[in-house]
C-alpha cells in the first residue's frame, strides 16, 4: 500500500514539473514575440518609405492644370529619419517630376537638439528638390520648438505661406489659389483672409483645423501632424491614444466633406516614439484631372 501511495506521489510530482515546464515555455515564447515585435516597430517598420499616389478629380479645375502633379511631404521630424534617408526622399521626388512641392510641418521636433550642422544638413538636402511652379509650406506645432523655422525653410527654397495666399498660373489663363495656415497648437492662424473664386488648395498642419475652414470652398486640403497613429493594427486602424492632438477626427488617408477632399500625410518621420507598426514612412503624390 505504502509503494502505492509512494508511485502515486512521484507521478504528480512529475505532472506539476511537466505543467510548470509547459507555463515557462509560454512564457518565454510570449516574451520573445513582445521583443520581436518590438524590433519590427523599432527598425523595421520605420526603414525605408513609400509613396502614395492618388488621382484627384474635380470640375473646377482649369482646363490649363489637367494632369498637373503634386508632392506632399510632411513630418520629417530630421532627427528620427537623417540625411541618408531624406536624401532618398528628394531623389524619388524629382524622379516624378511635380509641378509643385508642399510641405505641412514639423521639419524637426522638441526632443531634437537643432544644431548648425543639422540646418546645414536639412538645406543641403531640400534645396534639391525640384518643381516646375515652385515649393510651399507651413508650420507644424515642433517648428516652434527651435527658432529660424522661416529661414530654413526659404533656404531650401520653399515660399513659406503664414495666413498666405498665392495664385499659381500652368498652361491657361485661369489660376489656382494655394493657401498656407500655420500650425493652431502653437499660432494664430487667420481663418478670415480674403480668398479667390478660383479652385483652391489649403496646406494645414493639423487635420482637424479644417473644421475652420469646411465653408471657404477649398476643393483640395492636405495636411499632417496625425502619422496615422504611426502604429496601426488590422481592423482597428490606429492606436488612438498616440494620436496628437487636433489629429483625433481627421487622421486618416482621406476624408471627403462636401465637395473638399482631405488628405492627410503619415509623414517620414516619427514623432514621441520612434515606432511604427503596418504604417510605412511615406510621402504623397497627387494627380490633379479636371472631369
Amino acid at each position: 500500500m505504502e509503494n502505492d501511495e509512494i508511485i502515486e506521489e512521484v507521478k504528480e510530482t512529475k505532472k506539476k514539473k511537466k505543467g510548470h515546464g509547459k507555463l515557462t515555455t509560454i512564457i518565454i515564447l510570449v516574451l520573445i514575440l513582445i521583443a520581436a515585435f518590438f524590433v519590427y516597430m523599432r527598425y523595421i517598420a520605420t526603414a525605408g518609405f513609400i509613396v502614395k499616389e492618388y488621382n484627384v478629380t474635380s470640375e473646377k479645375l482649369p482646363e490649363g492644370f489637367n494632369g498637373f502633379k503634386i508632392a506632399h511631404l510632411s513630418d520629417i521630424h530630421y532627427a528620427s529619419m537623417g540625411k541618408e534617408k531624406l536624401d532618398k526622399v528628394v531623389q524619388e521626388v524629382n524622379v516624378m517630376k511635380p509641378d509643385i512641392i508642399v510641405f505641412t510641418g514639423d521639419l524637426y521636433d522638441r526632443f531634437s537638439n537643432l544644431t548648425d550642422d543639422m540646418k546645414n544638413k536639412i538645406i543641403s538636402s531640400l534645396s534639391k528638390l525640384e518643381a516646375t511652379y515652385g515649393k510651399y509650406a507651413v508650420s507644424g506645432n515642433h517648428d516652434y520648438e527651435h527658432d529660424g523655422y522661416k529661414e530654413i525653410i526659404e533656404s531650401c527654397g520653399f515660399t513659406y505661406l503664414s495666413n498666405e495666399s498665392k495664385l499659381i498660373y500652368s498652361n491657361d489663363d485661369t489660376p489656382i489659389e494655394i493657401v498656407g495656415y500655420p500650425s493652431i497648437l502653437k499660432d494664430k492662424p487667420d481663418y478670415n483672409i480674403e480668398l479667390t473664386d478660383n479652385y483652391k488648395i489649403a496646406l494645414i498642419h493639423e487635420g482637424d483645423a479644417f473644421d475652420n475652414i469646411e465653408n471657404k470652398g477649398f476643393n483640395l486640403v492636405l495636411a499632417g501632424h496625425s502619422h496615422g497613429g504611426q502604429v496601426r493594427f488590422p481592423i482597428i486602424g490606429a492606436v488612438k491614444f498616440m494620436l496628437p492632438e487636433y489629429s483625433k477626427k481627421y487622421y486618416e488617408e482621406y476624408y471627403k466633406v462636401n465637395d473638399s477632399e482631405i488628405y492627410v500625410s503619415f509623414g517620414l518621420g516619427e514623432s514621441e516614439y520612434y515606432l511604427r507598426a503596418l504604417n510605412k514612412p511615406s510621402f504623397n503624390f497627387y494627380r490633379l484631372y479636371n472631369k
